[in-house]
């Protein structure tokens, strides 16, 4: 049985808060206002009304902190020291036609240091959350990466590219290797819940590119603290916001970032 502390508690109770209505949208998908933001990616009266509940919760207990949020941007830029990272609905486009594969996730960040995080997918009832030093949770069970210790026996998750993206090919290409050195390459459609399902074992680890910081900030705290190791590569120095990850067991982990660090070198 996991000790909450008053942070988990917060992020937790907004997760549920603003999960009452996900739930009750996503049975009524084609009735949702959706506005385009870009080729192949959308925003919907969903997203804008969950990030909403999610600030206003957060702030009614530290109005002073900084948000970085998807829709709304950064909020109090000033506070570089405690922040909430968010991102309303990870998997807009599953939850856009009717998958439950989606998640809300909130990630606190101290210092430039991510230090709890909570994944919630309303529609399965999973609650992922982790706090730093005291391990990851899976609703009240604690959880642990797989030990799977052969790449080529693993099952791997990935994600992308979107429509907008100018390596494609690079993306594609990796893929293909990768898909040739290990038993299988599942694409699920969300961020946040792959990296969560690799803190749980369910799959062996985790790559991909051109993410948005809010996708997987509050992973990288519970796949830590469930055992597991997360690497960026190729970061761009102008923008901290996108970032390229591998995230898998401890036992796997050089060989999966041999597969697409060298493929990159080629």
């Amino acid at each position: 049985m996991r000790l909450n502390s008053p942070k988990i508690n917060l992020i937790t109770r907004a997760c549920e808060k603003a999960s009452r209505y996900l739930i009750r949208d996503f049975g009524e998908i084609e009735n949702l206002q959706v506005s385009t933001k870009g080729p192949g990616d959308f925003v919907t009266s969903a997203d804008k009304r969950t990030e909403k509940i999610l600030i206003d919760e957060l702030q009614k207990a530290h109005p002073e902190y900084g948000i970085i949020t998807e829709e709304t941007g950064i909020i109090n830029k000033s506070n570089l020291k405690n922040r909430w990272i968010i991102d309303p609905i990870d998997g807009t486009m599953n939850f856009l036609n009717g998958i439950p594969q989606f998640a809300i996730s909130i990630g606190y960040e101290e210092e430039g240091e991510i230090k709890c995080g909570v994944i919630f997918n309303p529609i399965m009832n999973e609650m992922f959350c982790a706090e730093k030093g005291n391990g990851a949770f899976l609703n009240n069970s604690r959880i642990r990466v797989s030990n799977k210790k052969n790449i080529k026996d693993s099952l791997i998750v990935t994600g992308g590219p979107k429509g907008a993206s100018k390596i494609k090919d690079k993306i594609f290409s990796e893929y293909i290797n990768v898909s040739k050195n290990v038993s299988n390459v599942r694409k699920f459609g969300s961020a946040a819940l792959d990296v969560a399902y690799v803190a749980c074992g369910r799959f062996d680890g985790y790559w991909q590119r051109e993410l948005n910081f809010w996708d997987i900030a509050a992973g990288i705290i519970i796949l830590k603290e469930a055992g597991g190791f997360v690497d960026f590569f190729e970061e761009d120095k102008n923008n901290h916001i996108k970032k390229n990850i591998i995230a898998s067991n401890s036992n796997i982990h050089e060989d999966l970032k041999q597969l697409i660090i060298k493929k990159d070198i080629e």
